[in-house]
Order: C-alpha cells, then sequence, then structure tokens
C-alpha cells in the first residue's frame, strides 16, 4: 500500500495497488461483461481468495478462464438472466431487473463471498458525503481492502474503489466505463491506469464495504440454491410491471425485429439505437449462457449422484447451444461489431426474418434447461 500522511496525521492519500482490472472485453482473458460478478472475481483474486472454483480450459489455450466469474454468474443469476422492456430500452441488461427485488442480485453475490459485507446507499439521502468519505478510508487504509461502488463513473454500474486521495475527496479505482469520453466525467488517470474522480458523490449511488472472512456457506447449500433462483429468474415472465423477464424476453425480442416500421428509417442513430439493444441481448445471452453451462458443470461435479449430474449437464449443454446459436446471430448480421455497415445489415427485414428463429431456437433450449435444472433439484 502507497501513503502519503495529511498534515492532520490521518493518511490523505492511501492506494491498494494490484487490484485486477475490470472492463469490457479487450481480448486479454475470456470475456467479463457483467460488471457486478466481474468486480467480485476481481476483489476475490485481490484477497487471494479463488473460492476454490476449479480451472476449466478454454477454447483457446492461452485463455484464463476466471472461474470465479463463473461461479458469481451462476449465484447472482445473471448466467440466466434475459429482460425486454417494450421498445428499444439500453437498460434492458441491467441485471437488477431480473426480479421485483432489485436488489437480489447483489446480496446473492455477496453471500457467496463468503466474507461480511455492508451495504451503504445514500441515492435517498441516507447518508452525507463526509461520512462515506470516512466509510471509504476506513476501507482502503484501516483495512486493506477494496470496495464497491455504484456508479462513479458512467451508469450507476458497479466499479472497484481501489484507493482514495485529498482524504476522499478523489476516489482511485477501476470502472468499466472510465474509458468511455461520454461516461469520464473529466476522470483522470493513475500511472497504473486506475481512475481519479474527483466531485463522485451525486454521481454515486452507494457502497459495498468488504469486512472480514465468514464462516463460508456449504458449497452444496450454495449450489442448490443458486439453481432455485436460476428457474425463478427463467420462469418469472414480467418483472417491474412491464419488462418480460426469461424465457418471455426471448419472445418479445424476437417479436421487435419484426416490427418494420421501428427500422424503416434513414435516420443513423435511431437505426444504432435499435442495432445496440438487439446486440445487447445477443452478446449477454452468448456470455450469459456460456459461463452457465460452466456453473451447471461445476454444480454437477460438486453435488455428485448419477441423476443429478446427467440432468446438470444436459442443462449446461442447452445453455452452451444457446450460445452457438447468438453467434450464428452475428453472422447473419455481418459480424461482431457496431459499426455501421452492421447496423444497417441489421435494419434489413430480410436479415431480421432469419435472426428470428434463432431467437426462439435460443428459447426452446433455455426452456429445456429450466426444466433439466427442475429435475435434478427434486
Amino acid at each position: 500500500m502507497a501513503e502519503q500522511q495529511s498534515v492532520a496525521g490521518a493518511p490523505a492519500r492511501a492506494v491498494l495497488e494490484g487490484v485486477p482490472r475490470v472492463g469490457f472485453y479487450r481480448g486479454e482473458r475470456c470475456p467479463e461483461d457483467y460488471p457486478y460478478p466481474s468486480c467480485l472475481r476481481a476483489i476475490l483474486e485481490y484477497l487471494g481468495d479463488d473460492y476454490g472454483c476449479r480451472h476449466t480450459p478454454g477454447r483457446d489455450p492461452a485463455w484464463r478462464l476466471g472461474c470465479p466469474y463463473a461461479h458469481f454468474m451462476g449465484v447472482t443469476g445473471a448466467a440466466f438472466f434475459l429482460s425486454w422492456k417494450p421498445g428499444w430500452h439500453p437498460d434492458n441488461v441491467a441485471i437488477h431487473y431480473m426480479s421485483d427485488d432489485p436488489g437480489a442480485p447483489f446480496r446473492r453475490g455477496l453471500d457467496a463471498v463468503g466474507y461480511r459485507y455492508e451495504m451503504v446507499s445514500w441515492h435517498g439521502g441516507e447518508q452525507d458525503e463526509a461520512s462515506v468519505r470516512s466509510m471509504v478510508v476506513e476501507s482502503i487504509h484501516g483495512r486493506g481492502r477494496p470496495a464497491l461502488a455504484f456508479g462513479v463513473i458512467g451508469p450507476p454500474e458497479p466499479s472497484i474503489i481501489a484507493g482514495y486521495d485529498d482524504h476522499g475527496e478523489v476516489l482511485i479505482g477501476w470502472s468499466f466505463f472510465q474509458d468511455d469520453p461520454e461516461s469520464a466525467g473529466g476522470a483522470e488517470r493513475e500511472p497504473c491506469g486506475y481512475f481519479r474522480k474527483r466531485d463522485w458523490f451525486n454521481a454515486t449511488e452507494g457502497l459495498v464495504l468488504i469486512g472480514d472472512k465468514a464462516e463460508p456457506r456449504k458449497l452444496d447449500d450454495v449450489y442448490r440454491d443458486s439453481l432455485r433462483w436460476a428457474l425463478t429468474v427463467m420462469r418469472t415472465p414480467v418483472t417491474h410491471g412491464d419488462r418480460r423477464n426469461g424465457h418471455a424476453a426471448y419472445t418479445a425480442w424476437a417479436d421487435h425485429l419484426q416490427r418494420d416500421k421501428d427500422f424503416a428509417t434513414d435516420d443513423i442513430g435511431v437505426l444504432r439505437g435499435r442495432h445496440g439493444v438487439h446486440d445487447d441481448a445477443v452478446g449477454f445471452v452468448a456470455e450469459g449462457r456460456w459461463y452457465g453451462a460452466l456453473f451447471l458443470a461445476h454444480a454437477a461435479q460438486q453435488m455428485g449422484g448419477p441423476g443429478v449430474s446427467r440432468e446438470l449437464l444436459a442443462a449446461s449443454a442447452c445453455l452452451a447451444a444457446e450460445h452457438d446459436l447468438m453467434w450464428q446471430v452475428w453472422d447473419l448480421g455481418g459480424g461482431n461489431g457496431r459499426d455501421d455497415d452492421k447496423v444497417r445489415k441489421l435494419a434489413e427485414p430480410e436479415v431480421r426474418r432469419q435472426i428470428v428463429p434463432i431467437i426462439l431456437e435460443a428459447r426452446g433450449k433455455d426452456v429445456e434447461a429450466a426444466a433439466h435444472i427442475e429435475r435434478a433439484l427434486s
């Protein structure tokens, strides 16, 4: 830890060195595009606790597959999640929409970490800035533990707080959005790449403070509880009033792609918006179900019993098939990416007509996976 003492004797600056970076896929390791599970993985890695997950070879031997990330994708429910609000809404991918309890995936992830924690919110005026700064100082300097923050840079997605400066007036760490000029909001950089952000309080909704290690839950119990939660996430048709959820979200997604009037425009900005919402769904199903397949395979190994293992491995195969179907969707749209050629490709009715059956096939695989999970639990 690098520190700089203030005149008053309290550390004006404290930075935890070597906290693993998080961010959208850059080709350095397997994709980790869900911020919350990725931040949990990075903090556990920094604390030297790999949660005992097995490492599974990836398709490319040079890739290091993050088993803790697969685990957190499973226990939070993110690996089994899909949401579609009527219209074209870029926040469909926010995992707090997976149930009517927006805090559920975050608590479930933290409960699986094996550490005590405190969730602090001030979005409704519950905390003042000075007290929150003191909490950050205590976490970084007093305990030597990174914290999670919802926001700081960009939307209120989780980021990692790895340090502070100027007695907490400046936060230091990693954000998924620090490389986005529209989101950075004047953030600067530390030499190691950490962001430096002043005036962060109003751009942040809450903190998660990680405490001492607690008595870990039995892994069998974690898996059983998470599998029940997976069924809830997959089979609840509507959340938050009007959001199509789980299996119903696939149908809503396919229906929207058949709305030719939504694509009948020369306004490239409008088309980019439509394409972005669609591409988010493709990417999050592809990544989520791939890690969901790994989570189920790990559960099959842990829980034992030939009947349970057979059903969970069958469910795992269904989710892996969904991953491959999403690559077919990308191929029809001109490949993975968001350049204007791909945006215009999606606007072609015949292309969307070919994509729709693939999405519905993926829905069928998701339904089948849920049936296998239910049989494993019974």
